[in-house]
């Protein structure tokens, strides 16, 4: 006689069954928990500040009113100064199928301050993002990059335009400071108000550092950015976004096209190569990938993501 006609049997399954349910509804219950933490950390706006612009003003307003001298202010007013005198070049980088385009923008600043960092929607918080070249449209920027990203993390060190908005040291940071030099530093071992202090002007926090002192820094072929979900590693051949200084208010911006059959991107070392052969003595990567775009009177230069449309960043560097 089979298990199915005996009478005991289906009394003997209804616990089998009881359990399944009840794992399949606890089941249910861890992933739906799991996706609502993942679209609350990573996709939905969590606006912190709602008007970026007007936070730094009223912030260096009050910075203003308070300080006994004229040489901060000297120092941060441009609108007096010569526009940037900015050359923009391509370049290939390697051969065949490994070759790469590169766009330089050589930039001279009469004053660092010309530099400028903007929010997506201007506003400050996670999961913001706006095409590079529509926040170039907003501020009214000439040329613009992509910048950090700071807006995927809630850690990092992040002083724009001479305001503090985040102090959590995290990772290997770069600062450029008021009289135009640019520096790569460790994030725990300072704090946003000590840096400000010492004239930080801009931070960015996503990295790694790829020159320092004119030398190439070593372990970029193992460098990873953070070890969360979804920018662990930033290893091989990709597009690429990175920030260097040449001297004072002498400043190099690099997006390396990838991903596409004309483009093969660069590594973080050959990244670092293309920054020291410009004569950049401090360099530092930011966000790449889908993110790397250079803007320019208007136009997109490059071939964002190998597929030519812009990916939604956080925030960019511009000059006007």
């Amino acid at each position: 006689m089979t298990q199915d006609s005996t009478p005991e049997a289906p009394r003997r399954r209804h616990p089998v069954r009881r359990a399944i349910i009840a794992g399949s509804a606890a089941l249910t219950l861890t992933l739906g928990g799991t996706t609502a933490w993942a679209l609350n950390r990573y996709v939905i706006d969590h606006v912190e500040i709602a008007s970026a612009s007007s936070y730094e003003a009223s912030v260096l307003a009050a910075q203003d009113s308070t300080d006994t001298t004229t040489s901060t202010t000297e120092s941060t007013d441009s609108s007096s100064s010569e526009s940037p005198q900015v050359t923009i070049s391509t370049y290939t980088y390697g051969s065949g199928s490994d070759a790469a385009t590169y766009y330089v923008a050589d930039v001279t600043f009469s004053d660092i301050t010309q530099l400028r960092s903007a929010f997506a929607n201007d506003e400050f918080g996670t999961n913001i993002t706006e095409d590079t070249s529509d926040i170039a449209s907003d501020v009214g920027a000439l040329f613009a990059i992509n910048g950090d990203y700071y807006g995927f993390r809630d850690t990092g060190i992040e002083i724009r335009n001479g305001v503090i908005y985040r102090d959590e040291g995290a990772r290997e940071g770069a600062v450029i400071y008021e009289d135009g030099t640019m520096d790569v530093y460790d994030e725990s071992t300072t704090s946003a108000q000590e840096l400000l202090d010492d004239g930080a002007w801009l931070t960015l926090s996503f990295g790694p550092a790829l020159v320092d002192d004119g030398e190439i820094v070593s372990g970029l072929d193992t460098a990873e950015v953070d070890t969360n979900i979804g920018n662990h590693s930033i290893q091989g051949n990709q597009p690429r976004t990175a920030i260097g200084m040449i001297s004072a208010n002498h400043y190099v911006f690099v997006v390396v096209d990838g991903r596409s059959s004309t483009s093969a991107g660069v590594t973080l070392d050959e990244l670092a190569e293309i920054m020291q052969s410009l004569g950049a003595t401090e360099a530092y990567n930011l966000d790449g990938g889908g993110s790397s775009t250079m803007v320019y009177d208007g136009d997109v230069l490059n071939y964002p993501g190998g597929s030519g449309n812009e990916r939604g960043v956080s925030d960019i560097l511009w000059f006007g």
